[in-house]
């Protein structure tokens, strides 16, 4: 970097590194050959019926600003749907904000609410955008370590302890990138926690249509004391392979929704028309679709823990999301050099642990949403290098 680019960019520019995640992918995209488990994307395209809704509206002319806060239409559907599963209520004239995915409504959250010198609590490992959006929020992260010796579960003991002085505590359940879940009595010990603490609560709630072996989501803003102090955070990226259609959503009580709708309207103005009615109809016909992707992704759970089982890399059972977060130090490799070669010997892309914080080093992250043949071959591929990694004959 030149010393003038050092000089123009700030501080909190340079002191976030770039995403490990596209590191790896952009790298893979130059082989041949290679099975991708790295990218967190469905591989199913979106169902046909959700991009019929979007050329049915580019032929209506559908290609002006909505209201900053979306399409009163998709507001009301995203409400109806938050009160149906979880029971908890928000105006869609004033409590929700149409977003550029969830990664806008992220952003959107964490620059409201965290100034300079705010304190905010974050369990990890966890998704590579959210620390840097508190630094370039001006925060500071106070984590909290989760670890596969248990599943991965967040100790509300932990939480509470490292949430004095505080302001915030930002959750992301189903969990990027061990696929861990909350259990209700966590859940409702984290809402005892925020509410006699005081804090703001960013609930990250994108994989909550993604859960597996009969484990149950609810909204972290249904519990008592919650839906005042809690900015809710969902999509329709991962349920309904939208992606590529960049929508997502906020809720959050009126007065908060005010401030956050001030970074969106200055930096954005409104999310695209036509992918909003795109979304609007993935909500009110999506649940089919949905429920196939659901039952697919399940099965290629089983396949993959069933085959890191084999292999004797340790993952836990990710209950929720599509990924896997396997433990492969008895390899004798770093996770950094372990995706590294297995990039470049097997032809096959994962993320490195440590990309997701300090408690991920020693894993690499899966993502299981390919196809079932790809990720049978991919085992393969990686129980061959494992063996050789180890000095086993293969």
């Amino acid at each position: 970097m030149s010393d003038f680019a050092k000089r123009a960019l700030a501080d909190r520019v340079h002191a976030v590194p770039p995403s490990g995640i596209r590191r790896f992918f952009d790298i893979a995209a130059t082989m041949s050959d290679v099975i991708s488990l790295g990218v967190g994307e469905p591989d199913f395209n979106t169902p046909a019926h959700i991009v019929e809704a979007a050329v049915t509206s580019l032929r209506a002319g559908r290609t002006h600003y909505t209201s900053n806060y979306g399409t009163i239409e998709l507001r009301r559907a995203i409400a109806a749907k938050i009160q149906e599963r979880s029971g908890v209520s928000y105006d869609p004239e004033s409590e929700i904000i149409v977003t550029i995915g969830a990664s806008e409504a992220v952003d959107l959250a964490v620059r409201g609410v965290i100034g300079a010198g705010d304190r905010i609590v974050l369990p990890e490992p966890s998704y590579v955008a959210y620390l840097p959006a508190v630094v370039f929020a001006g925060g500071t992260v106070v984590p909290v370590a989760t670890s596969a010796s248990d599943s991965w579960r967040l100790h509300d003991e932990a939480v509470d302890s490292a949430a004095a002085g505080a302001k915030a505590l930002f959750l992301g359940y189903p969990a990027n990138p061990t696929g861990a879940t909350l259990d209700e009595p966590t859940r409702e010990a984290l809402a005892k926690i925020a509410v006699a603490r005081d804090l703001v609560v960013i609930s990250d709630e994108i994989y909550d249509r993604l859960v597996y072996e009969g484990a149950a989501h609810r909204a972290m803003s249904a519990y008592p004391g919650m839906r005042e102090r809690t900015i809710l955070i969902g999509g329709f990226s991962k349920s309904y392979a939208m992606t590529g259609w960049r929508v997502g959503f906020l809720c959050a009580p009126k007065e908060i929704v005010a401030g956050l709708v001030k970074i969106h309207q200055y930096a954005i103005m409104s999310a695209p028309t036509i992918a909003q009615d795109a979304a609007l109809e993935a909500l009110t016909n999506g649940e089919p679709a949905l429920e196939e992707m659901r039952a697919a992704y399940a099965r290629r759970r089983t396949i993959v823990l069933e085959g890191f089982a084999a292999l004797n890399l340790p993952t836990g059972a990710p209950q929720g999301a599509f990924y896997a977060f396997p433990d492969i130090r008895s390899t004798g490799l770093t996770d950094e050099v372990f995706a590294e070669r297995l990039l470049t010997e097997e032809r096959v892309a994962v993320i490195p642990g440590s990309s997701f914080g300090a408690s991920g080093v020693g894993h690499v992250r899966i993502c299981y949403a390919t196809s079932e043949e790809n990720l049978r071959e991919a085992l393969v591929r990686i129980g061959r290098f494992v063996a050789t990694a180890r000095g086993v004959a293969a």
